[in-house]
């Protein structure tokens, strides 16, 4: 028997409305509806070979092996992935990422995205766009996101089965641009599936779901007409709504730095002075500045001179996960 290979590419997202909360943490169900763009600059690329010489499976991150709880998590996705196939091979798995990973990017949603496309494809697995969505929403939440290309759904459900993500509009429905601004590039202290866990605690939990639940409409309609000053606003509202819960969680969380403060009060007084850009935030420090396409050079430049920015990635919607010729290994 022969090896089985493929590689992806998958985007990050960015969630407007946040996935913040579980139902199920088995089965990573959220608590509400999300809506996001998928990142074309954020990526991550995955190679997966399904190897009948190999006893067990094999992860590298940026050429270097990882943890074992990472190399865990990856095996209990390929399990699923083997069990679908009807095969007991074990892979070696080669990842890449164009981005910091573990510094509230979604480098999860990129990375799981990727693996389920290429070792559904290297088994041969020919499965649509909703069952792809479904299977890698099993291995993180928002990498479900990240299998259609430009904007996507992603529906809460009380079922694993009625749980996916769709495209709501395509790539170029519009020049939106996202600016990363790179503040921190390590790991974070707590990861986004831990902080998932801490929510019910929080005082503040209900209302802001309720809000999110409202909010989901807004974002739609403003997305879907183009209309940037309601877009941004409810999408500024949504993360801090996100973050008040996170810090007020038991254990508190507080994903925030003393630059990203400073980034959310810089874009303020940009956008008070007639530049507009509205700030997101992700389970982290780095913050995410939407604008439209028109005034991203001006932004990316101001950014640049905020202390503390190490690098302003821009990025527009992103296409869907695909494979790709090139190979990790």
């Amino acid at each position: 028997m022969t090896e089985r290979k493929a590689t992806a590419l998958s985007c990050a997202n960015i969630a407007f409305i946040k996935y913040w909360g579980r139902k199920d943490h088995d089965w990573r169900l959220p608590l509400n509806t999300s809506i996001s763009m998928n990142l074309d600059n954020a990526t991550t690329t995955t190679t997966v070979i399904f190897d009948p010489t190999l006893k067990a499976d094999q992860l590298l991150i940026e050429d270097t092996e990882t943890t074992p709880k990472a190399a865990l998590r990856v095996t209990e996705h390929l399990n699923r992935i083997r069990k679908l196939a009807d095969t007991y091979l074990w892979a070696r798995v080669v990842s890449r990422n164009s981005f910091p990973m573990g510094a509230g990017i979604a480098s999860s949603a990129s990375a799981f995205a990727a693996l389920t496309v290429a070792a559904c494809a290297a088994l041969d697995l020919d499965l649509p766009e909703r069952e792809l969505t479904i299977l890698a929403r099993l291995g993180s939440g928002s990498a479900c996101r990240s299998i259609p290309a430009g904007f996507v759904e992603w529906h809460a459900a009380d079922t694993s089965e009625e749980s996916f993500a769709e495209q709501i509009a395509p790539p170029d429905h519009w020049d939106l641009c996202d600016l990363i601004a790179i503040v921190q590039t390590e790991h974070k202290v707590v990861d986004s599936s831990k902080g998932h866990e801490l929510v019910d605690p929080s005082p503040f939990a209900a209302a802001r779901l309720a809000a999110a639940t409202r909010g989901l409409s807004v974002i739609r309609k403003a997305l879907m007409a183009r209309d940037f000053v309601a877009f941004g606003e409810e999408v500024e509202q949504e993360a801090i709504r996100m973050h008040a819960v996170a810090m007020t969680s038991q254990p508190s969380v507080l994903y925030w730095s003393p630059e990203t403060v400073r980034i959310l009060q810089a874009v303020r007084t940009w956008r008070a002075a007639g530049l507009p850009a509205y700030c997101t935030i992700d389970a982290g420090a780095n913050v995410h500045v939407l604008c439209e396409s028109e005034h991203a050079p001006t932004l990316k430049r101001q950014l640049h001179t905020l202390y503390g920015v190490r690098d302003v990635i821009l990025n527009r919607p992103g296409p869907a996960t695909r494979l790709i010729d090139e190979h990790l290994a």
